[in-house]
């Protein structure tokens, strides 16, 4: 399945604003024809951050884009274009996105949620094309979720709706345990390095990813309890790991109580950063014509 829309040819720019990362992309003809990518200082002030996503956005436009689709970490009045409390950038607490970005550019602008562009890009493009109730669990700085049922996108009031890291869990929440940050504040190492020690065979690394894999663990079986998808895709930065916390992680969800719901759920693992992107730009189309088909 592909994304079908009245003009294929018409390009629109998606971008992926993470906790510490930034991707953007021209989108045509359902592809990313040109894209860049940047780490960005998340406790800049508000201007410096926007600084660096109006540079991303003009090294990717020109002038066939007719609009711009943006997923960010955060509460989001779609409608309007704001984001509120922004995940992991201190300084976003209140900015009028849609307004700035339509100042510069002067195109259609759409806001949404992260983890909401990677399960729409999942949807259209990935391993969720033929799955009707899909979960995207985005694992990067925090833990976010996108959720998908009955073929549309479910957000709730402003973007709300699949905070899973924010549940309650042990002495913090989901979260503390749960995304790459959780390896700086309880072991003070980078994920990169103790991924690279995983992969020496080091034990206490090993031992740090059987630990992630069975706090993951209560993140799907929360996911299970709320949405009972028929998918659930782990996307993110972390998600590189799977293979150092596969097997803990399912060997964790053996305790949940409907066995009949773990043996029928797919987990997969996306490892294509364009996901996000592609999810942007399709948010926006949907948004703009509400004339997406599905094969």
């Amino acid at each position: 399945m592909i994304l079908k829309h009245d003009n294929k040819e018409e390009a629109i720019v998606g971008v992926f604003l993470g906790g510490k990362v930034l991707y953007a992309g021209k989108v045509k003809n359902d592809r990313i024809v040109k894209s860049t990518s940047y780490t960005i200082d998340n406790l800049a002030s508000e201007e410096e951050v926007l600084d660096q996503v109006i540079k991303a956005i003009k090294e990717v436009f020109d002038d066939e884009v007719k609009g711009i689709g943006i997923g960010v970490p955060s509460l989001v009045d779609t409608e309007n274009g704001i984001v509120y409390e922004v995940q992991h950038i201190p300084s976003w607490e209140e900015v009028h996105l849609k307004d700035i970005l339509t100042d510069i550019f002067n195109v259609s602008i759409y806001v949404n949620n992260d983890a909401n562009c990677f399960v729409v890009g999942e949807k259209y493009f990935g391993k969720a094309i033929t799955k009707k109730n899909a979960v995207g669990l985005v694992i990067g700085t925090g833990l976010g979720a996108g959720i998908i049922v009955d073929n549309k996108l479910y957000s709730g009031i402003n973007c709300g709706a699949g905070e899973i890291g924010m549940m309650p869990y042990k002495e913090h929440n989901i979260e503390y345990y749960v995304s790459s940050k959780s390896f700086l504040d309880k072991y003070e190492i980078d994920f990169q390095s103790l991924l690279e020690r995983a992969k020496e065979g080091n034990k206490i690394a090993l031992r740090i990813f059987e630990q992630f894999g069975e706090d993951i663990a209560m993140a799907i079986q929360i996911t299970l309890f709320a949405y009972a998808p028929e998918i659930i895709i782990l996307g993110g930065p972390t998600a590189i790991a799977y293979d150092f916390f596969k097997v803990s992680m399912m060997k964790e969800l053996e305790k949940f109580p409907y066995k009949k719901v773990v043996e029928n759920i797919e987990i997969e693992v996306s490892m294509n950063i364009e996901m996000p992107v592609l999810g942007a730009a399709a948010l926006l189309l949907d948004a703009k014509q509400k004339k997406f088909i599905l094969n």
